[in-house]
């Protein structure tokens, strides 16, 4: 059983200032702003979306496929999937592009200054779901625009369930087109902040939105998330982390969860729990696929947390 992974691949490039933005922004010079930090610390990260929730969704043993596009530069990227295993049989390489990256300056007060430039994410409408791909779940997470509203009307078109997780993508869209999405997905999973501008956008609340889904998930950060499902409502507790070190990727951790739990048919409950003890593997390392845990640790995890077994 794989589950198609339809989003971004990307480079995330971060920098320490050892200072204060404040300090070095006056702001009634706002109007004229010409300012650099030096950043003596400089990391970067194999990061996007796809690329993540496909890191996290093989940790837990699940059958993940990419589909997504990079650049000229995503030789050291490609090779890095190779060597975790992870299938790019559908990870289209595109030369005169750049592979999509972030440039995010971060200062002592842990305010952030970010530049994305999208690149090849841009074309991801070159890649298409046909039936002969054999997947039987999958997700249109953040990705090019025209790629996001493309993937979705395949995996409709070819009865494959999916999940709309519009990310930092969703006001790209319109009331009409993310009500179209919906129309078409399984499952819907969005943070609080998306999940309110989802509401504001469409007109229809979460719960009422849930009605004509299998599951809306609202993730709600140290306050644990929210399934909506056959029209209860089931609250999943945050899971304490051993150190919280960088929420960079944890959205994407969790979905890994969700996607898991589908593809196994879990219930709702167990399948919110595994999401949460993933999110909270990740937030104790620094970058999006950093993190490492066996199938055991992750049971170890949700035992602790919950005094069940999830497998």
């Amino acid at each position: 059983m794989h589950t198609l992974i339809c989003g971004s691949i990307a480079y995330d490039n971060i920098m320490v200032f050892h200072g204060h933005f404040k300090d070095h922004i006056l702001p009634n010079q706002i109007h004229m702003l010409n300012v650099a930090f030096l950043v003596p610390k400089l990391r970067r990260e194999y990061g996007g979306c796809a690329g993540n929730i496909a890191y996290n969704l093989k940790m837990l043993g699940g059958n993940p496929l990419i589909m997504a596009t990079v650049g000229d530069d995503a030789g050291p990227y490609l090779r890095r999937m190779d060597e975790l295993e992870l299938v790019r049989n559908y990870v289209r390489q595109l030369s005169n592009t750049l592979t999509a990256q972030a440039f995010i300056t971060t200062d002592l007060s842990d305010n952030q200054i970010t530049a994305f430039h999208p690149g090849a994410m841009e074309f991801s409408h070159m890649n298409h779901i046909s039936d002969w791909m054999n997947v039987t779940l999958g997700i249109v997470a953040p990705d090019g625009r025209e790629g996001m509203l493309q993937h979705a009307r395949e995996f409709a078109q070819h009865g494959i369930p999916f999940v709309f997780d519009p990310g930092q993508g969703l006001p790209m869209f319109s009331g009409p087109e993310l009500q179209d999405f919906i129309s078409k997905a399984s499952y819907v999973a969005v943070n609080d902040y998306e999940g309110k501008l989802l509401e504001e956008r469409t007109g229809n609340s979460v719960e009422e939105l849930a009605g004509s889904l299998e599951a809306m998930i609202v993730t709600r950060g140290a306050s644990g998330s929210t399934i909506y499902t056959g029209g209860q409502q089931i609250d999943i507790p945050c899971v304490q982390a051993k150190e919280l070190l960088d929420p960079t990727g944890c959205g994407d951790a969790y979905r890994a969860g969700l996607l898991y739990g589908i593809a196994n048919q879990l219930d709702w409950q167990a399948t919110g729990q595994l999401a949460a003890v993933m999110g909270a593997i990740k937030i104790a390392s620094r970058g999006g696929q950093n993190h490492e845990a066996s199938r055991e640790d992750i049971a170890k995890t949700y035992r602790t947390a919950f005094g069940s077994d999830i497998w």
